[in-house]
């Protein structure tokens, strides 16, 4: 495993200077006075954000230098390169000890051997960074899943090798949905692991003409749908049966799904004609969110009340979407869901995710 010294010395090498020597260690110094322990009634936890994305800019020869790939006009792109001591100071600001951080998939349209390329530095820089800053960043690896059987040996080598916590995946894999066949041995690799799977979404394509207009609606009304399809095509498939143990952490409280699971349960007793009788699921569909996990970005205190309500909240973690401000105060919106328990936002805050990603709490 790369050394600090030597991350921060290839990094400046490669133009892709995270910041100097001299800030990381005024960033180190500024944080043990500015950033405030979080206690639940006396009990302090680590507190662990496992919705939070970076990129490496190294990957830009490889998509002809469009830095736009990587890093978009949205509001917090630009902080997606990571500064460190810009990213430590939000963390603080926050209360987030510690970011899992993801790269979102935008090479899945890209020809196999290009997208491994990819892949492969990501992963590296990923492990380079989160060994040089061990208490504050873990990270997911990225999966080259136009060849599945190189998926495998990429998550194997992620989590053995290169201590990642598992794999960072898209919703679906250019309209093809993740509960179809070819992907099953990606998912039995993260079974046998014991590695975490987080799913985000990356749009609705077909979508896009009808949600054109005001309001993002490709985002803000398609980014959930496409993640209820997703989870509903694993449950209706039979793929968490097949897969019982496996570790999914679904971005955005899991999209719609939550909060309409029990139209699910009646689908096939009104219409069997649309279910396939071979397909004999071992549960009720809406019990099988009680075997996956959802970040907290729900917003409000009501929708994290219900969200809980359904799932359990022993199935959710910290979650902000860091640099993109959808919840700049991630801490704040758990300690104002006055329905939790203390018990039960210490295990929000971090003793979840701690849990689940093997990270010392």
């Amino acid at each position: 495993m790369t050394s600090r010294r030597g991350f921060l010395g290839a990094a400046a090498a490669t133009g892709v200077a995270f910041c100097s020597c001299g800030l990381l260690e005024s960033a180190h110094a500024a944080g043990a006075t500015r950033r405030q322990a979080v206690a639940v009634n006396g009990k302090k936890v680590k507190t662990i954000d496992v919705h939070a994305h970076c990129v490496f800019l190294d990957v830009l020869p490889l998509i002809d230098n469009n830095r736009s790939i990587l890093v978009n006009t949205v509001r917090g792109g630009t902080e997606a390169p990571i500064d460190v001591a810009t990213r430590f100071a939000a963390m603080d600001a926050q209360k987030v000890d510690m970011e899992v951080l993801s790269v979102n998939p935008f090479w899945y349209g890209r020809e196999r051997d290009v997208a491994a390329q990819i892949v492969k530095i990501n992963n590296t820089k990923m492990a380079e960074l989160c060994a040089a800053h061990p208490d504050r960043f873990a990270g997911f690896c990225s999966l080259t899943l136009q060849d599945p059987q190189l998926a495998v040996q990429e998550l194997e080598t992620a989590v053995k090798q290169q201590g990642l916590k598992g794999a960072a995946v898209g919703t679906n894999f250019n309209g093809t949905p993740f509960a179809d066949p070819r992907f099953h041995p990606v998912w039995a690799k993260a079974e046998e692991l014991g590695a975490a799977l987080f799913f985000h979404p990356q749009g609705v394509p077909e979508l896009s003409k009808q949600l054109a207009g005001n309001g993002w609606l490709t985002n803000a009304v398609a980014y959930p749908t496409e993640t209820t399809i997703t989870l509903s095509k694993l449950i209706f498939e039979g793929t968490l049966d097949r897969f019982p143990n496996l570790k999914i952490i679904s971005a955005h409280g899991g999209g719609w799904l939550p909060h309409y699971a029990d139209r699910q349960d009646h689908a096939c007793l009104v219409n069997p004609g649309g279910c396939d009788p071979n397909i004999k699921l071992k549960k009720k569909p809406s019990d099988y969110l009680k075997q996956m996990y959802f970040d907290s970005l729900v917003f409000t205190p009501e929708a994290l009340r219900h969200l809980t309500a359904v799932v359990g909240a022993s199935q959710v973690m910290l979650g902000s979407d860091y640099p993109y401000p959808w919840e700049l105060n991630p801490v704040d919106h758990i300690f104002a869901t006055k329905t939790l328990s203390d018990e039960q936002k210490l295990d929000i805050l971090g003793r979840t995710a701690a849990k689940v990603l093997k990270i010392k709490a």
